[in-house]
């Protein structure tokens, strides 16, 4: 590590201990050259998750805009905030653990109506209006329909 006050590429470590943060190393450095104590910071970094669309592109997943979408589903629903960011953390993590960091968007919406059925039914049906894109009321009437007889989320 090269000093930051004479440019010495010779420094030693004097003190290694977690940040106050978690996620980071927070080490003290000496400069053999001047002498001087310094502070550094180090952390894994990390590859972004990427989405891929239904057309083929791929863009970066945005947890805020996932967290967005499923706030919009369960709007005036006694949905807590916890429960939320819980389903947002599972398809986070899913994403990473089994989709090697490339997740398709059918496997995101797939999980949030799963999450939301647990959840708040009424929020699952929102979301499913919009996530299996229902041409007219037919077609909703029937996925109701076919909800309602299976008890259960359909994949």
């Amino acid at each position: 590590m090269k000093c930051p006050f004479c440019s010495f590429e010779d420094t030693r470590v004097i003190d290694s201990r977690p940040s106050e943060d978690g996620i980071s190393i927070r080490r003290r450095r000496l400069c053999e050259n001047c002498g001087k104590r310094f502070t550094t910071y180090e952390k894994v970094e990390s590859m972004p998750i990427m989405v891929v669309k239904k057309d083929g592109s791929r863009q970066e997943f945005d947890r805020q805009k996932l967290i967005e979408r499923i706030l919009r589903s369960c709007h005036k629903r006694k949905v807590s905030l916890d429960s939320i960011e819980e389903l947002a953390d599972s398809i986070e993590t899913a994403a990473v653990n089994e989709y090697d960091r490339e997740i398709p968007t059918e496997a995101i919406g797939d999980r949030v109506l799963r999450g939301l059925w647990d959840i708040d039914q009424v929020a699952y049906v929102r979301f499913a209006s919009i996530y299996r894109d229902f041409d007219n009321l037919e077609t909703f009437m029937n996925a109701l329909d076919d909800l309602h007889k299976q008890g259960e989320p359909k994949e």
